[in-house]
């Protein structure tokens, strides 16, 4: 069973953010890359919602590494996954 996956707001912003700086520092190419990897990580995702870790137990975020500077933090629900932002790994733990 495939799963629906929504972006929050913040997600939507923060991937704004991460395609912002990819763009202006690498180029077009690297945005296409990580586009590539996201769009893998998702379809993951619709198919197991359960595949990558809970980095919180209270409250049931998931973490899915796109890149070892880039993860997208997502929780489960009963017919979706819900994007709850993506992450720059080298800034401090968002959860703890």
């Amino acid at each position: 069973m495939s799963f629906g996956i929504r972006f929050s707001p913040e997600a939507e912003e923060t991937y704004n953010s991460v395609v912002t700086q990819l763009r202006q520092r690498w180029g077009d190419a690297v945005v296409a890359k990580f586009e590539a990897k996201l769009l893998s990580a998702l379809e993951k995702i619709a198919e197991n919602q359960f595949l990558y870790a809970v980095i919180n137990d209270n409250l049931q975020v998931r973490r899915c590494t796109l890149h070892k500077n880039v993860s997208v933090m997502y929780k489960v629900y009963e017919n979706q996954a819900l994007i709850v932002c993506f992450w720059d790994n080298r800034q401090q733990p968002l959860f703890f």
